[in-house]
């Protein structure tokens, strides 16, 4: 039995007893799976072969954080892990527990285990716990009382101590797409006692924008809305706030649409950019989705050509959320427009496409010992920062110093166009290519 365990001594567990359905529970609680087969999403850790399913399937977890947008599965993960390697298993918030919660729950961990009975311990919100609040759980991890799944919508990098870092696996969850989102609704569907289109049900999907409990919110809202037992495109429109817009099945004119919308953009097409952009407002599109995606425009088809475009996208983003609707779709018109009149350059994505490739294919060499830092007396006579060149120590600030590894010394990766202002940054880096070589000539330092 778990501290939080409330079933009467006089009644026995049984794996088989059914847990009782309490219909006045959000749809989203209700729907959590009970078998891993169930669960629907994540298959780029959770598909066949993956290392986080055959550690479930061993039993052989270890450690873990996982990290994803809201309402992708991290709880109902944790959950089944806890179910499938027959574990006892506590949720934990980060919002309403302090030390003194964890040193209690640690203790009956530890008690557990003496017993031979591992723990699983969910830690909702992670990323909300101090640093000592975190440093509390590197015992209990280290000795195993506790196996931690810690959840989080933030970067662990920054949000999760390196310590308990070190001693967990990070899994990246990804927002579900359409198709599995509408499965999900389907499968609700029987649970709410309506029946749906597949239109509206997909309509719903697009809408949650990867979060799962955002759409079962919305089934849950429009189903109290429904007209003889089925939902109604008044419904779905009211519990979306929002005009139903029906794509076609799997969302595939959604898709086109901004398909068609970012071609226009590219090629510089005003008037066909206006008129997608404007299918798209008219249809209920999400302002917020269509910002996003003018951003990517100007950071993948114009970039350096015109540094200013990512600034206009960035902010008609900031105009459309302080003005909503329907002010800030004049906000999306003129960043289209200026997107579609500036120079395009697509160097910067070529550029880091090239990189990453090196990246994948070279080994990961050590940092160079020129470029390290070296705060402490035991690092200088070790050599870290031996042979940096300063920059400012140069009458131009550019020293000859290779800051790349060895292996990819010399190597260049991106090359600027000749339209907008890349045609500066060649010429400007053509300069600093120029001063690097004399540089790299000895009596070329000055006094620093």
């Amino acid at each position: 039995m778990s501290l939080f365990d409330t079933t009467p001594p006089s009644e026995p567990e049984s794996e088989s007893r059914p847990e009782r359905v309490d219909g006045k529970r959000p749809l989203a609680e209700r729907m959590r799976p009970e078998r891993l087969e169930d669960y629907i999403g994540q298959e780029h850790i959770l598909g066949e072969g993956k290392p986080l399913r055959r550690q479930i399937e061993r039993d052989e977890l270890t450690s873990i954080i996982l990290w994803g947008p809201p309402g992708t599965g991290k709880t109902t993960l944790a959950k089944l892990i806890a179910r499938h390697t027959r574990c006892e298993f506590i949720p934990f918030s980060a919002v309403l527990s302090g030390i003194k919660e964890i040193k209690a729950v640690m203790a009956d961990a530890e008690r557990l285990r003496r017993l031979g009975k591992r723990t699983i311990l969910l830690v909702d919100e992670i990323h909300r716990f101090n640093k000592a609040q975190q440093d509390a759980f590197l015992p209990y991890v280290e000795r195993g009382d506790i196996i931690l799944i810690g959840a989080t919508t933030e970067n662990p990098s920054f949000e999760v101590i390196s310590a308990l870092l070190s001693r967990s696996r990070v899994y990246a969850l990804r927002g579900l797409t359409v198709p599995e989102i509408a499965t999900l609704l389907k499968r609700a569907l029987p649970v709410l006692g309506v029946a749906a289109s597949d239109e509206l049900v997909e309509q719903i999907a697009i809408y949650a924008n990867g979060d799962a409990r955002q759409a079962y919110n919305t089934l849950e809202a429009a189903a109290a809305a429904s007209v003889n037992g089925a939902l109604t495109e008044a419904g779905v429109q009211d519990a979306m706030q929002r005009k139903v817009l029906l794509y076609d099945k799997g969302g595939e004119e959604h898709y086109n649409l901004i398909s068609a919308l970012h071609k226009s953009v590219r090629s510089s097409d005003v008037d066909a950019a206006l008129y997608w952009l404007t299918r798209m407002l008219e249809a209920g599109e999400d302002r917020l989705y269509i910002a996003r995606r003018l951003i990517r425009m100007a950071i993948e088809d114009i970039s350096l050509a015109d540094p200013r475009a990512l600034e206009q996208a960035v902010a008609a983003m900031q105009a459309v959320h302080f003005l909503g609707i329907p002010e800030g779709d004049l906000a999306l018109g003129q960043a289209a427009i200026y997107l579609c009149v500036a120079p395009k350059s697509d160097a910067a994505y070529r550029a880091m496409g090239a990189i990453r490739d090196d990246v994948q294919k070279t080994i990961a060499e050590p940092v160079p010992m020129r470029l390290r830092n070296a705060p402490t007396r035991a690092m200088k006579e070790w050599g870290y920062g031996e042979g940096y060149q300063h920059a400012h120590q140069f009458a131009d600030a550019v020293p000859g110093m290779e800051c790349l590894p060895e292996s990819l010394a010399g190597r260049q990766y991106y090359f600027p166009t000749d339209r907008g202002v890349e045609k500066r940054i060649a010429d400007r880096l053509e300069e600093i290519r120029r001063l690097k070589e004399q540089n790299r000539k000895p009596g070329t330092e000055t006094a620093g």
